[in-house]
Formats: C-alpha cells, sequence, structure tokens
C-alpha cells in the first residue's frame, strides 16, 4: 500500500511548494551523510549538524512553483538573524543571530514541463559561510552569487567541507 501511495503521489515529475523544503534537504543529506547527520525538525535553527558541532542550514526555492504565474519565479531567501533558536525541538536559546554556522542555498532553476524537484541534477547549490552574509533580512540569488559560484549535487560535500575548513571545522 505505501508503495502505491508513493507511486500515485511521486510517480511524476514533481513540482510542489509545500514538500520542496523536505526534497531539498533529502538530496542534500545523500551527498552529505555520513559525514553530516541530517537533524532538522519544525522550528529548528538548523538542517544539518557535524560530530564537531558544525552546523548548516538549507535555504530553497525554485524557478518553477505549484502556483506557477506564467514566468519563473524569482528565488529569495530568507536569512534574517532570530532572536534565537530551540534546542532539541523542546528549549528555547535566546541567542541572537544565525545558530547556523554555513548556509546552503539551494535554487532548482528549470521552469516548464521538465522541471523535476526530485531530479538532483536540476539543482544548483551555493555555500555560505554565515559571517559571510550581510546584515540582511532576505538575500537573492543574484547576491548570493557574489559570494560563491553554484555547484551540482556532485560537488556539494567537497564544497562544504572547504567551506567548513575555513572556519577551523
Amino acid at each position: 500500500m505505501i508503495a502505491k501511495v508513493s507511486k500515485v503521489a511521486f510517480g511524476k515529475p514533481l513540482v510542489t511548494n509545500v514538500l520542496r523544503g523536505h526534497v531539498a534537504e533529502a538530496i542534500i543529506a545523500l551527498a552529505l551523510e555520513p559525514e553530516w547527520n541530517w537533524c532538522s525538525a519544525d522550528y529548528a535553527g538548523w538542517d544539518f549538524e557535524r560530530a564537531d558541532g558544525l552546523r548548516l542550514e538549507v535555504k530553497q526555492s525554485a524557478a518553477m512553483q505549484s502556483w506557477s504565474t506564467g514566468k519563473p519565479s524569482k528565488a529569495i531567501f530568507d536569512v534574517a538573524a532570530r532572536t534565537g533558536y530551540w534546542e532539541s525541538g523542546t528549549e528555547w536559546i535566546a541567542e541572537a543571530g544565525r545558530p547556523a554556522h554555513l548556509y546552503v542555498f539551494a535554487h532548482h532553476g528549470m521552469y516548464g514541463d521538465d522541471a523535476d524537484h526530485r531530479d538532483p541534477s536540476q539543482w544548483a547549490f551555493y555555500v555560505v559561510p554565515s559571517q559571510a552574509l550581510p546584515d540582511v533580512k532576505k538575500l537573492g540569488l543574484a547576491t548570493i552569487s557574489t559570494l560563491t559560484s553554484p555547484v551540482p549535487v556532485t560537488a556539494l560535500a567537497d564544497t562544504v567541507r572547504v567551506a567548513a575548513s575555513s572556519l577551523g571545522g
């Protein structure tokens, strides 16, 4: 029964805003595990954590939206500093700033009938240390592109490793 439901729901190209974040994180998990632990949850301050305590936040956007307006959607990512974060989903830690050390901005740039959020090769990934982000609430892809170059999923683990080592990790 589970296989049938999955086939009906996901046996065709997937373009859905509701699940896109989970799909992007799953793709990133495949690239980063086992070095990074996928630990995201509702209200989590970050999505991946490494054994040495380094934390990574995923932000995603796509050109093709389920509510398509007839033209590609502009990629905007929320990077606002927070007043704190939830520890293990149960304890509020009042610590202003960005709790993640690294950000991975995942952008699905395809628009049209071939767009499929499940396809890792259709995504571009931008890895940026938190300290390199400007003090703004939202970032567009043009600004992110001035900070780093996009990499395919096949180069993501190495790119994250290099960025983490620049932090001393």
